[in-house]
This record gives structure tokens, C-alpha cells and sequence, in this order.
């Protein structure tokens, strides 16, 4: 019998009783039977000895007899017969198969309704169907009661699924605008639009240049601080330096008038222990001005640096745990909600939900704000000693961005000034009871038109044609009222405002600090806002009333009233080219007005965008961005190990054949920008130089030379007979003894690590950074802005002793520059910043087309020790060998290789400076085709040592010139390098 056959006799027999046997001693069989008849009884019996072999599941072992019984006793033989029936009955009672009854049919005789009606089936085959749909895989789940479309489209169900996806990543007002229009991704806790879905990378760069760009930056973290002004300052001194810039105590910033912004670090540790970048304000006076009144300060930051500065601001100001417990309401009910939970109980019974208990549940709330937030858990800590109370405010104030010259038209137009009402109606006594009674203080209404009268002012200016950071304050209507018809681009009419004096002194001086006053600092007005919002079918029913439809809705003293702050945003302020660039406005406003304000600016010609958008606009605008630019920042660190982790998961999913080698590139971190490493190996190269250092310039131009000369610069090895020797040393040296060299160099700098006490820090002092910012420029000639900034800075020469002190001072920095192509080319992340060696910038010099020289290819020494392990591990898959013998062979297996990866350098690395054949200089935290300027550009960091040692061996008229290379190329490009101030 062949084996499908075995198989198939195996399946047929697997449901027979195992007491069943074929007894051919009792009695005669249906085959002697055959014999009697005149069988073959020769080959019958081969054929019964043959299944009594291969059968042996469903029969006994014992031997068939082949002779004619004498005698049949009949009690016996009724016995085997009744074992035999009984198993054939239960043989055909059982399926076999896995098919349900219906399907046992011919196809002819079946029918659709047989598989969920029984009287379908015909007679015979009821019962069993009736036993197979009482087993409980075969019956019918239980549906949803909201499984149809229309059900869980409905207002009620649509709230409760959606309160539920907010409890682990925070929503923002405008996330089902953006979730039908971006890709929405999740990052630090909130769900966020990285870009359109649509093609509009070019339009986003025509409107941030020629009209306007709308960004939802609501996820912005605000921590309150109420104080004496006195006891603010002196523990908010302690984290920032006025060497770096302007602090707290600016006078613009401190008046109230101006928007501040600064670096904070750890308390006491500056330059080291950076926290992150944030923009405070402070609210305007309303007294005299002592500092020993009470005065309130907003600090904004990003969400990923949000933990660390609230713990450092914690532990400045001593804040114990908060005295009384503040649950700050994540849901609120807005009144359109109660009216709907109303009618659902007066319409109908069985639209009403029911919980557990099976009470009616309390209606359904919608979350404004943060719903991640528990309500048991603090979010206000007060100080004993000091008074100083902190509020996290993230989620209570909305912020949106205006970027491009005609933000200013489309505030004007999309916002309206609040109209002055001193009666309120007996049924509306709760809307504006707050405006209605500051409108009865005549100082506050004069105010109120001061505040009309600029913003009126701002239609025919640009949003660069303001001073930077102002701060205006103002009180609007409902935006809502003021939709058009279609949507339209706003546009300015500087002919009313060209010859306005009033203009002019707003251009020179600015806002005045008390116009910078807003409602938006009260507490209580923000809460009475939220809660009294006119919902959107009011204002519809209300507009369907209009005698003329679409003709404007005066809704009177019932017009809801929101206190808005306007803060304008600097645009691009270093550097010669496109000043002012990228400026605009900040709107901060009350929670539950997002999609209020959103959509009226949207229909002046707006258009929106995301994460992605505002890294080009940072990008083009040559300032940091957030969180890539701030290294120093433990936030910053752990943001590119996720990077890191999630690029080396994408490489990994490629094969070999189709992704880069990038050892063969020479490519030591393509993923990560290892800037500790970086310093650390500057930090050895510089006290070697310092021991080895000529006194005259031609003897330091011959070591710089050296110094840029790797271990594989074969095309320049002549211009130096030292990088020669050298050179020829490091060939003949084996790679076990290079391997040996690598390790000692890093004991050497873990070492020094661990003594320093400090790893690196980012150089943010502006006068160092001015004096820098000058040696990286040719000579002065006609620039004058470069001449201005000699005069301010005190130059000093570029001696060694001028860089003595700046390296004791600052060993391990970073400095963070701009680059700008000279040639085509367009910069990668994690680009290399190179510096360029005597023989490039000569070849430079002759020929203007000279792209830049190449990387020679390096050789992968870890694939044939891959290809070993691969090797071993198969022979030890093909020799099975035993459970003991593996557990020692794991053990005595070295683990040096364990996380090789084809085509990546494994930890530790090697000497990052001088790897390559050009001098490793730094890293490209972003880059890209610049559209503003049409040529690559890039924002990165380098080593201040290698920057001030490649500036001293460099030529007057070549300052400044480096290479870049992409991680995937072999190809240098030269570069222009700024220090921006």
C-alpha cells in the first residue's frame, strides 16, 4: 500500500473504538464465505495477512485463521457482529472532516440559507445540524448595539470613542482637522500632524515667503510662576547666564512689553547642565512697580523638555508637595452637549446609555484640553519659604503661529475688537459678566480702544516691520461671526497707513507696555470663556434666521468676548541675505476656542502646516530647531537614541545587496552623531599638538597638514614626507594591531572622562561667540556689517595665545554653524563636516568648477569574520550536536562579534578625527535643498578645538572653508561655514 493511501485508510480508521476486532475463529467470515463460493482462497488470504500488518490500529494482532471452522456458536459470533454494526453506526454519525453538514451535500442540492437555517436542510441531516449549531464555535456572536455606520457616527457615540483614544496621547483641538488632512504621527505624548497628504512642500515655502502659514503649536508646554518679583529673580538667576544672551531680568522682557527667550541650565553649573531652550513673558505691572509685588511669569517650552525644567524649577524654588489638591478639569460639558443629552432622554428611551449598575450614566462629556491628565494628581506647587507658586498650565492656553510678511492681514481680518457693552440682558446674565463689569471702569475702556487702534495699525505693515517679540494684548469678538461667504487671501492697503505717524513711532518703539495688558492672565475670565461658548447650533439656528441670508449676524451683548495675546515672532536676523525672513505672529488664546480661531484664519488664505514644515522654516531661517540642535539637553540625548534606534531598525529591514556599507564609505556613525567621542578625540589631538607645536607659521602649517592626513590619504601623501612615514607605518601595521591602538586610545579617554567629571557642552557666550564668528570670515574688505561686528566684538588677532585660554576655558565644546554649498550638492542627516587639506583648497583656487575631492574606498575587515560566525553557526546546526556540548560551546564561544551588522562599524569606534582621509570636524544635525537660497544648506555642530586649529593653518582669503560628505558617499563638497551670532 502506498503511503497516500496509508494516509488515507489512517484517516478513515481514526475514529473507530478501539475494542473493535475481526475474530475469524467464532465463525465464518464474509471471505470464507467467497472461499465456499469457488475464491481464489490463496490470494485472499495474502490479502488478509497483508491488512493485518499495515492495519494495526483497528485490529488485532492475533493470527487469521484460513481454515473452514467445523462448528459456529452463535452467542459468540451475534456478539462480534453487534461490536461491528455498533462501529459503523458511529462511524457514520461522526464526521470525518471539518466540514459542516450543509457541505456534505452535493453542490447541486445546496442552498445559501442552509448554512443559518436548519429547515433548509433536508430531513436526514436536521438533527445533526440542530447538534452542530448548539457547540459554541458555531454560534452567532452577539453584534455591537452601535455596529451600523450611522449609530456610531452619531454625536453620542462619536464623544465616548473618542474621550477613550485620548487617554494615552493628548489631542489637540484641531486633531480631527488635521487627522483628515496629515499624516498624524505620535510624539512626546501628544498626536501631532507631520505633513499634508496633499503635494504642497513648495506651496508651504510660497506662503511662508509670500503670504502666510498657519501651525498648530498648542502642544507647547506653559508653566506658571506667581511671586514677589524680587524672590523670581534671584532664583532664576542661578539658571541661566547674562554671558549667554539676555535673561529674565531684561528690562524690555521685565515690563511686559517684550518676549523673552534663553537657554536654562542647571542651577549654578552654566556652561554645563543645559536644559533646553524656552520663551518666557512676564505680565505688565499694574501698580507701582516695587519688586515686592506680586507678579505672574509664563514660561514656554517644548514637551520634551518639559520634566527636567519643571524638576530643576522645583528644587530652585524649594516647592514641597501642593497643600491642596488641584484637579484641573480635563472634560468639560459645553452647553450644546447638555441640551443633546436632554432631548435623548425626551425623544427616545432606548437611545440612553446605561452603565454597569444599570442607572442612567451621567452625559457624556467632551474633553477640552488634556485627557491624559489624572485628576488625583497636583499640577500646582507652592513654597513654603518663598510664597513662589508653579501651575502647569500645558493644554490651558492654545497657541498658533502665523508665519509669512501678510500675517498681519489676515489677523486683522479674521479678528474683530470687542465691542464695549455696559447692559446685560436678564438672560444672559453669566455670558460676559466680566466684560460687561469692566466695561463700566472708564481707564480699562480707554485701554481697550489704545489696543483697537494699533491692531487696526498692523493691516498695512509687515509682520518684520514690528520689533522683535512684541507683545500686544486685546480683547475680540467671536471669530465665527466674521466668516465670508468663500474663502479669500487677504490682502494689505499700506496706502491708508504709508504717511501715518502713528505708524512710524509703532515701527521705531514699538507697542507701549500697558497695551500689552490682557484678560488672558486671569484664571477665573479664562474659565468663564470655556464653560460659556455659544455652541455652534445656536449660532446656526441663529443665522438661518437672517432676513438676508449670509448678510453679517449682530449678536449684541450675547457675543461671546475672548482675551487674546499677541506675540510677535523674529524672523531671520543673522547674516546678510533675506532680512527678516520667516517672521510672524503667535495668537495665545483660551482652551475651547481652537477650531474657533482655526477656521476663520483658514478662509483669509492661511494654509497650514506641520512638524516637517516647521523644520524647513527653521531650517531656511538658519536657527536651531528643536530638539535636534540642543545636544547638550539630556532630553536631546535620549530624542537621538530613539533616532538612532528607529534609522538602524530601517537598515536592518534592507538586505546587504540593497543598502550602503558604510564601513566601506568610511562611515563611523551613520545613525548618531557621537559628539563626546568627537570631543574627546580633539581633546588628545589638541594636547598633542600643543606638545609638538613650531613657533614659526610655516612649521605650523606643516602640522595642521599633517593632522589632516589620515590613514588612507594616497592621493595627497606627497605634499607631506611626515603624513608619508606615518602613512606607511599604518600599512604596514597588522589590523590586530590597529584594533590594539583603538582600545588603548579609548582607556585613555575614558580616563580623562572620568577625571574632567563632565562630558561636553554646546559654547553659547555671545562674545566668544562674535570673536569666532569674525576668524571664520575671509578678510573684512567691504562687508561692512563684518566690519560693524569687529568694532563691537574688540577683535583680537588669531595667535596662539589668543586660543590659550579659550581651550583651557572650553576643552570639550561644540559649537553650532551654518553651511552653505559653494557647488551643487544637497547635505544628508548626519552628514561629515571635513576639514579641507592644503592640496584641496589649491585645486580650488585653479579651477572654480572643482566639486571636491573623493574618500578613497575603504576595506570591510568584518565581513569574513561574519562569514566565519555564519559558517560556525551552520555546522553546529548540521552536527545536532548534543545539549551539554552546546551549552560549552556557547560558553567558550567569544561574544567580542556578537552585534556585528553587515556594514556598520561595531562599539567601540576608532578614532573619529582621523579615520578618513580628511579631518573629521563635525556632524550635520539638518540639511536639505535650501529653496530660499537655491543652493544646499545644512545647520550643524563642530569641535571648537578642531574649528580654531583648521582656522589657524588656513589662508586668509580661504577662512572658513570646509567639505561636507553625505554618510552614503564617497564625494567631498566644499562648504562655506558661518558661526551665526
Amino acid at each position: 500500500m502506498s503511503n497516500a493511501k496509508e494516509k488515507k485508510r489512517a484517516k478513515k480508521m481514526k475514529n473507530q473504538p478501539t475494542n473493535v476486532t475481526f475474530t475469524f475463529d467464532g465463525g465464518p467470515s464474509h471471505s470464507e464465505i467467497h472461499f465456499q463460493n469457488g475464491g481464489d482462497r490463496a490470494s485472499e488470504c495474502k490479502k488478509l495477512d497483508l491488512r493485518s500488518e499495515t492495519s494495526q490500529q483497528g485490529f488485532s494482532q492475533q493470527k487469521v485463521s484460513c481454515e473452514m471452522p467445523k462448528y459456529v456458536t452463535v452467542s459468540p459470533f451475534v456478539q462480534a457482529r453487534a461490536a461491528e454494526i455498533k462501529a459503523m453506526l458511529k462511524a457514520v454519525t461522526q464526521k470525518s472532516s471539518n466540514t459542516l453538514v450543509f457541505q456534505s451535500l452535493p453542490r447541486h442540492m445546496r442552498r445559501r440559507a442552509m448554512s443559518h437555517n436548519i429547515k433548509r436542510l433536508p430531513r436526514r441531516l436536521r438533527e445533526l445540524a440542530r447538534i452542530e449549531t448548539e457547540k459554541f464555535e458555531h454560534q452567532k456572536k452577539e453584534l455591537s448595539k452601535s455596529k451600523c455606520r450611522k449609530a456610531r457616527r452619531r454625536h453620542t457615540n462619536l464623544v465616548v470613542e473618542f474621550n477613550r483614544r485620548q487617554k494615552k496621547n493628548v489631542w489637540l483641538e484641531t486633531h480631527i482637522w488635521h487627522a483628515k488632512r496629515f499624516h498624524m504621527v505620535k510624539k512626546w505624548g501628544y498626536c501631532l500632524g507631520d505633513r499634508p497628504t496633499t503635494k504642497s512642500y513648495r506651496a508651504c515655502y510660497r506662503a511662508m515667503t509670500t503670504h502666510c502659514l498657519l501651525q498648530d503649536l498648542s502642544y507647547y508646554c506653559c508653566l506658571e510662576l506667581t511671586g514677589k518679583e524680587e524672590e523670581l529673580l534671584t532664583a532664576l538667576a542661578r539658571m541661566c547666564s547674562i554671558d549667554a544672551g539676555p535673561t529674565f531680568a531684561a528690562i524690555p522682557c521685565l515690563s511686559g512689553k517684550r518676549q523673552g527667550a534663553l537657554t536654562m541650565y542647571q542651577a549654578d553649573r552654566y556652561p554645563a547642565g543645559a536644559l533646553g531652550p524656552v520663551t518666557f513673558l512676564w505680565k505688565p505691572r499694574a501698580g507701582t512697580g516695587s519688586t515686592s509685588e506680586n507678579r505672574q511669569l509664563w514660561i514656554w517650552t517644548h514637551p520634551v523638555f518639559k520634566q527636567e525644567i519643571l524638576a530643576e524649577l522645583k528644587a530652585a524654588f524649594r516647592c514641597s508637595e501642593p497643600m491642596e489638591v488641584c484637579n484641573p478639569e480635563p472634560a468639560a460639558i459645553l452647553p450644546h452637549e447638555e441640551s443633546q443629552s436632554v432631548v435623548a432622554e425626551e425623544v427616545g428611551q432606548k437611545r440612553k446609555r446605561k452603565d454597569n449598575g444599570g442607572e442612567m450614566a451621567v452625559p457624556v462629556k467632551k474633553i477640552i484640553g488634556d485627557g491624559t491628565r489624572d485628576l488625583h494628581q497636583s499640577y500646582r506647587w507652592t513654597s513654603q519659604t518663598t510664597g513662589v507658586v508653579i501651575s502647569d498650565l500645558t493644554m490651558e492656553i492654545l497657541r498658533y503661529r502665523l508665519i509669512g510678511p501678510l500675517s498681519n492681514c489676515v489677523l486683522t481680518e479674521a479678528l474683530k475688537a470687542a465691542c464695549v457693552h455696559t447692559e446685560v440682558e436678564p438672560t444672559d446674565s453669566e455670558i460676559n459678566s466680566w466684560w460687561i463689569d469692566n466695561c463700566r471702569d472708564p481707564d480699562l475702556v480707554s485701554l481697550h480702544r489704545r489696543q483697537e487702534a494699533i491692531f487696526e495699525l498692523l493691516q498695512g505693515l509687515s509682520s518684520s516691520d514690528v520689533p522683535s517679540g512684541t507683545v500686544l494684548g486685546l480683547t475680540v469678538g467671536d471669530p465665527r461671526v466674521n466668516l465670508p461667504k468663500k474663502r479669500v487671501k487677504a490682502k494689505p492697503n499700506p496706502e491708508r497707513y504709508q504717511e501715518d505717524e502713528k505708524v512710524k513711532q509703532l515701527i521705531l518703539e514699538g507697542v507701549p507696555a500697558e497695551c500689552a495688558q490682557s484678560f488672558l492672565w486671569d484664571q477665573n475670565v479664562r474659565k468663564n470663556i470655556t464653560e460659556n461658548k455659544m455652541p455652534e447650533q445656536d449660532l446656526n439656528h441663529l443665522r438661518s434666521k437672517l432676513l438676508v441670508p449670509g448678510s453679517h449676524l449682530d449678536l449684541g451683548p450675547r457675543e461671546s468676548k475672548i482675551p487674546i495675546l499677541l506675540v510677535q515672532q523674529p524672523g531671520k536676523m543673522a547674516g546678510e541675505d533675506r532680512p527678516g525672513w520667516g517672521s510672524g505672529w503667535d495668537i495665545c488664546l483660551p482652551k475651547g476656542w481652537g477650531m474657533a480661531f482655526w477656521l476663520p484664519f483658514l478662509y483669509r488664505g492661511a494654509r497650514v502646516g506641520g512638524l516637517q514644515e516647521a523644520l524647513k522654516h527653521s531650517l531656511y531661517k538658519r536657527t536651531p530647531h528643536i530638539p535636534h540642535d540642543y545636544p547638550d539637553s539630556p532630553a536631546a540625548m535620549q530624542f537621538a537614541k530613539t533616532l538612532e534606534r528607529n534609522l538602524l531598525e530601517k537598515f536592518k529591514r534592507r538586505p546587504p545587496a540593497k543598502r550602503a556599507n558604510y564601513v566601506k564609505h568610511g562611515t563611523l556613525a551613520p545613525f548618531l552623531c557621537p559628539w563626546d567621542k568627537l570631543n574627546r578625540d580633539w581633546e588628545a589631538r589638541s594636547r598633542a599638538f600643543a606638545k609638538h607645536v613650531p613657533t614659526s607659521d610655516q612649521e605650523s602649517c606643516a602640522t595642521e597638514e599633517q593632522a589632516c592626513c589620515g590613514p588612507s590619504s594616497g592621493a595627497h601623501a606627497a605634499e607631506s614626507p611626515v603624513a608619508v612615514s606615518s602613512e606607511h607605518q599604518m600599512e604596514m601595521s597588522s589590523p590586530d594591531m590597529q584594533v590594539e591602538e583603538e582600545r588603548k586610545m579609548m582607556g585613555l579617554c575614558k580616563r580623562d572622562e572620568a577625571a574632567s567629571g563632565w562630558t561636553f557642552c554646546v559654547l553659547r557666550s555671545r562674545k566668544l561667540l562674535r570673536q569666532v564668528s569674525v576668524w571664520c570670515h575671509p578678510t573684512p574688505g567691504r562687508n561692512r556689517r563684518l566690519q560693524r561686528l569687529v568694532a563691537r566684538s574688540d577683535q583680537k588677532d588669531l595667535t596662539e595665545d589668543a586660543l590659550l585660554p579659550i581651550l583651557q576655558r572650553y576643552p570639550r565644546s561644540l559649537v553650532w554653524v551654518s553651511l552653505s554649498l559653494l557647488k551643487k550638492g544637497s547635505p544628508e542627516l548626519h552628514a561629515m563636516i571635513c576639514i579641507p587639506t592644503k592640496g584641496d583648497l589649491l585645486q580650488l583656487s585653479k579651477d572654480q568648477d572643482y566639486c571636491g575631492p573623493q574618500e578613497p574606498k575603504h576595506s570591510d575587515r568584518f565581513k569574513s569574520k561574519m562569514s566565519k560566525r555564519k559558517g560556525r553557526k551552520k555546522r553546529q546546526d548540521a552536527g545536532k550536536a548534543t545539549e551539554s556540548s552546546a551549552l560549552n560551546t556557547t560558553k567558550a564561544a567569544p561574544t567580542e562579534h556578537e552585534d556585528l551588522v553587515l556594514g556598520l562599524w561595531p562599539n567601540p569606534l576608532p578614532d573619529l578625527a582621523a579615520h578618513c582621509s580628511r579631518v573629521l570636524l563635525g556632524f550635520v544635525t539638518q540639511g536639505d535643498f535650501s529653496l530660499a537660497s537655491g543652493c544646499g544648506e545644512a545647520l550643524g555642530f563642530v569641535s571648537l578645538t578642531g574649528l580654531l586649529q583648521m582656522l589657524v593653518g588656513q589662508p586668509v582669503d580661504k577662512k572658513g572653508l570646509v567639505v561636507l560628505r553625505n554618510p552614503a558617499s564617497l564625494q567631498y563638497r566644499f562648504a562655506r561655514l558661518t558661526v551665526e551670532v
